[in-house]
């Protein structure tokens, strides 16, 4: 995989520790625990996750919604 040799011995751990890939475990994880439960959970300081979330290349956003209003998210295929 060519994004494992950007990741850090301590990244790698996270992985062996959970079994799963960190692109896969960081978006579940702050979308249920939000980004301090999610850094929490990692064992890891919440700028330790943002920065492994820029150089993973995973994307953080707040979105405001309505009452009544919705949002859906859609994968791309991998």
């Amino acid at each position: 995989m060519a994004i494992e040799s950007k990741k850090t011995a301590k990244m790698l751990g996270v992985e062996k520790k959970f079994k799963r890939e960190l692109e896969k475990i960081i978006p579940e994880l702050v979308n249920e625990l939000g980004l301090t439960g999610a850094a929490n959970q990692l064992g890891v300081g919440k700028a330790t996750l943002s920065y492994w979330m820029l150089k993973l290349g995973i994307q953080f956003r707040k979105v405001a919604l309505a009452p009544g209003e919705n949002i859906e998210i859609k994968r791309l295929s991998d």
